[in-house]
């Protein structure tokens, strides 16, 4: 047996257990940093630290405060908050507790908040603020197992008159209950932990389904603990790394990475704060992050933009250094591939170096200047972004997997990664590709089933444990996987033609700098139409010098020589594909998509359907007068 298997298999019953295991090891070795805002509201903010000693001392307070309250195993807690370092700390006490947690978006409206929390039957729900609070008082009568709100900021969140004694209650009191019980029962903590089977529920995460009422993927505790081995079995963190972590902890890529981060034991920088990641990142200095598309493609638009406002001369330094950069990544890549050195001809390396003083070092200096690798997943990425990043020295390692997998499946190695695929499996992974171009995979990282719906488990999931992952991919003869595109969302044009939307719309994202958010739509129609949405604050600096300075961004849109402007980008693009595949006609939208309108899941993959649905009488136009077939 290899030491990758034996790490594999010689695993614990759960991450609470491997966190016992991180604490012992390492008390002193920091853990956690998070931002403290400054006390004036104003000026940068103070990041503070834990040491996994200090984080243990919390984790056990709200485990045994959670007995206290009378929490028995696999009874669930749900946890509606944003990425804080609370949320990791109250996530790590339900585990240690016994407990189940229930993760729920903070964007979730009160309605489908009070689903979730009644489908899952939780008993208390760990809530940021006064305002996730309302959500929960607001439905409460629908909502009888639901025993306690826990409160992590307490401003605005008091009792209200109608609340049932000790319904409500702050973080710090659930601590100040936990110490208590603690000081009676000093071993309570450990012997639950120590109860815990490896088939027992660890966390219940609901779908952010595109249609219909999400589902509650079951995932036992022995996932997790599997992806925090598997994790470290492929080297690619080491003790010595610091993660910058925004990512929704409500969702699978998110959680999987504190599962990852306590068996490897390196330092976690959290704060999801979104609006924050471009100030965090040069104070954080993260040498590993992991992210989704989203946050790279306005990385990329941000820069071209800065270069477009400085100047023709800037601009045209940009856009060579651009095509060096995506050259220099596909010539290494290739050549490593083959010959396992990252070699360059001279001509090829000695323009990279001019342009790495020009305009790559300036772009690794924003993402703090370490970034030695960042995991891509969630969706696509476009590959001609990657290249240019990877170029760049920016190293995107992309990755796949489903909250269904625990998050994990495949990623790309290290340094021979191939930008445009998602790696090789995880240790432990299996995967085929079914006669349709289905993805199927089985392992211990495969979801138990579906929480309360056996027909749609077995939908999904065989009798041996093949999960079908409704994504269509190509495994290359080393292993390596590419993802075409999701089973459900391939077009079939009324000329029999089948079309890929997201490899068109991941293509136009690479040409086009200017965009935010593009759907292709065809499906059954004689030709492709696409809607698209731009970079506000790319398109708002263009603007400025082409005499629409002062407009709003519908005003903008609505532009002819905006239109004009993107007509350039759809006729480039057109020029790369088949007949088939090509952007007849395009509608730019009057606003940005985005998950408040429901477009977007808090994770910012496209929901299809609901785009369609809000724009119908836009797409529908794009077809007025022409014959379907």
């Amino acid at each position: 047996m290899s030491d990758t298997q034996t790490l594999i298999e010689n695993r614990p019953p759960s991450v609470a257990a491997l966190f016992l295991e991180r604490v012992a090891a390492t008390p002193d070795a920091e853990a956690y940093r998070y931002p403290v805002p400054a006390a004036s509201g104003q000026g940068p903010d103070d990041w503070k630290s834990l040491s996994w000693g200090q984080a243990a001392d919390r984790v056990y307070r709200i485990a045994a405060g959670l007995v206290s309250l009378g929490l028995e195993p696999e009874q669930r807690v749900a946890l509606a908050a944003n990425t804080r370092v609370e949320w990791i700390l109250s996530d790590l006490g339900v585990m240690c507790a016994g407990g189940a947690v229930t993760t729920i978006y903070p964007s979730t409206n009160a309605e489908e908040s009070a689903f979730i929390l009644s489908d899952s039957e939780s008993r208390i729900l760990i809530a940021e603020d006064a305002g996730q609070l309302a959500k929960a008082r607001e439905r409460r009568a629908d909502l009888p197992e639901l025993r306690h709100v826990v409160v992590i900021d307490p401003a605005g969140a008091e009792p209200a008159e109608g609340d049932p004694e000790g319904w409500v209650l702050t973080l710090a009191e659930l601590e100040a209950r936990g110490a208590e019980y603690l000081a009676k029962h000093p071993e309570s903590v450990k012997e639950r932990v120590g109860a815990i089977t490896s088939g027992q529920l660890a966390t219940l995460i609901y779908t952010s389904g595109t249609t219909g009422r999400p589902k509650g993927v079951r995932l036992p505790h022995d996932n997790w603990s599997y992806m925090a081995k598997a994790i470290a079995a492929t080297g690619l963190v080491t003790r010595d790394d610091v993660q910058y972590l925004w990512l929704p902890l409500a969702h699978v890529f998110g959680k999987v990475l504190t599962s990852g981060q306590i068996e490897v034991g390196h330092v976690t920088a959290v704060d999801g704060r979104v609006d924050k990641i471009i100030e965090n990142l040069p104070v954080v200095q993260p040498t590993y992050m992991a992210s989704v598309p989203r946050i790279f493609e306005k990385v990329y638009n941000g820069v071209a933009a800065k270069a477009r406002a400085a100047g023709g001369a800037k601009y045209k330094i940009f856009k060579w250094a651009a095509e060096v950069s995506r050259e220099y990544a596909k010539t290494s890549q290739d050549n490593f591939r083959r010959t396992g050195t990252a070699s360059v001809p001279m001509g090829l390396g000695m323009k990279h170096k001019v342009a790495d003083a020009l305009v790559y070092s300036k772009l690794r200096d924003a993402f703090g200047g370490r970034l030695r690798a960042a995991v891509s997943g969630a969706s696509g990425l476009s590959p001609e972004i990657g290249f240019f990043f990877s170029g760049a020295g920016i190293h995107i390692l992309e990755g796949y997997g489903l909250t269904e997998s625990s998050a994990a499946s495949f990623v790309n190695p290290g340094e021979a990664y191939r930008t445009g695929t998602v790696g090789k499996p995880l240790p432990g992974c299996e995967v085929r590709i079914a006669d349709d171009g289905e993805i199927l995979l089985r392992g211990p990282g495969i979801m138990e089933g579906y929480h309360g719906l056996p027909e749609k488990t077995a939908e999904v999931l065989e009798s041996d444990g093949w999960l079908h992952t409704g994504d269509i991919g190509e495994l290359s003869a080393d292993g390596y996987l590419r993802i075409t595109d999701r089973k459900k969302d391939l077009i079939k044009t009324s000329g029999g033609k089948y079309v890929a939307p997201a490899e068109v719309e991941g293509q136009f994202k690479a040409v086009c700098p200017f965009v935010s958010n593009i759907l292709v739509h065809g499906a059954d129609r004689n030709y492709c139409t696409a809607l698209i949405a731009l970079d506000e604050p790319a398109l708002l600096g263009w603007a400025k010098d082409h005499g629409l300075e002062g407009k709003s961004y519908a005003e903008v849109t609505a532009a002819p020589q905006t239109r004009e402007l993107v007509q350039g980008y759809v006729d480039t693009l057109n020029q790369g594909l088949q007949r088939w595949q090509t952007i007849k006609k395009f509608e730019l939208l009057p606003r940005d998509l985005d998950v408040e309108h429901g477009e977007l899941t808090p994770s910012l993959k496209l929901k299809r359907p609901a785009v369609e649905r809000e724009f119908k009488a836009l797409i529908d136009g794009m077809y007025e007068g022409t014959r379907e077939a």
